[in-house]
């Protein structure tokens, strides 16, 4: 009988280096290479296999017309005015979804290591939602409603992954770096992201600049070559957010993200083409000349 040798890292495997007790040999060979080994925390794993399979299974949702009920799907949904009473203002809504994972991105400050990498990863988070909040309160022009389950559910997944996030990247310390450091790489490409999709909310402002209701063709950065150029910016910054956390729960908290917001750019493009028909149909959903 084979003898079980215990790893430094919380799991186990055998001799011949075959499977390790989450991923295969192979699989976990390459992903040490980028990410921090997997944590002994049950909470921990447990949110990156839930995290990554509900937010596929909304993505997929999404393209099959099941849709989180704000924005334009909220106006198109036939049965919003018997919902009006399980309603509010998509002002209250997006305050609602982005305002918790902020504070608790803040009050990180006080509990985590002062080191590089675990101030970075809050410092992002926080500059993110920050400026979620400030685009709800100063650059966004609503016209719709949003349904109260609807922003309590996408409060919480934010919360929840935002709290997880650091506390997965304070049970890092001990751990060997991963062998090759994408933090350095992680921090421009997540500013990259924030700035992109800040100027492409600027621009869908711009198209309610002097109308009060009404959805046009938005135009101008990449709107021309997508329909969805602010949900590839906010990719990006997800992807350089793993990239300063090199984390397995952070990995799958993008992958997570990426898979929904493939699907919400797909009903997106598929709404305008609906409700325009003057719209351009070699214009794609996410990525130009792609998807």
């Amino acid at each position: 009988m084979q003898k079980k040798i215990h790893r430094t890292d919380g799991k186990f495997r055998n001799p011949t280096g075959s499977h390790s007790f989450f991923l295969p040999e192979r699989a976990m060979s390459l992903f040490r290479k980028f990410l921090f080994p997997p944590p002994s925390s049950l909470f921990v794993n447990a949110m990156s296999f839930i995290g990554v399979i509900s937010l596929c299974a909304i993505g997929f949702g999404e393209i099959r017309g099941k849709h989180l009920n704000y924005s334009k799907f909220w106006r198109s949904n036939p049965e919003k005015n018997l919902k009006k009473e399980n309603s509010i203002s998509s002002t209250k809504g997006m305050l609602t979804v982005y305002t918790p994972a902020f504070v608790a991105s803040m009050v990180s400050f006080g509990f985590i290591e002062w080191q590089l990498r675990p101030l970075l990863l809050s410092s992002t988070l926080a500059l993110h939602f920050c400026k979620r909040i400030v685009e709800v309160l100063f650059v966004h022009r609503y016209s719709g409603g949003m349904m109260l389950d609807t922003s309590f559910l996408i409060s919480l997944s934010y919360f929840l992954s935002s709290v997880t996030m650091i506390y997965s990247q304070s049970l890092t310390p001990g751990h060997p770096e991963p062998a090759l450091d994408l933090k350095y790489i992680g921090v421009p490409l997540f500013l990259l992201g924030i700035t992109g999709n800040f100027y492409h909310h600027y621009l869908l402002s711009k198209l309610r600049k002097n109308q009060s209701d009404g959805y046009k063709i938005p135009s101008g950065g990449l709107f021309g070559l997508a329909v969805c150029p602010h949900y590839l910016f906010e990719i990006l910054g997800f992807v350089g957010v793993t990239f300063i956390a090199q984390t397995l729960y952070a990995l799958a908290f993008t992958l997570g993200t990426i898979s929904y917001l493939m699907g919400r750019s797909y009903a997106t493009r598929k709404w305008y083409l609906a409700h325009f028909k003057d719209f351009p149909r070699e214009r794609k959903a996410l990525i130009p000349y792609i998807f």
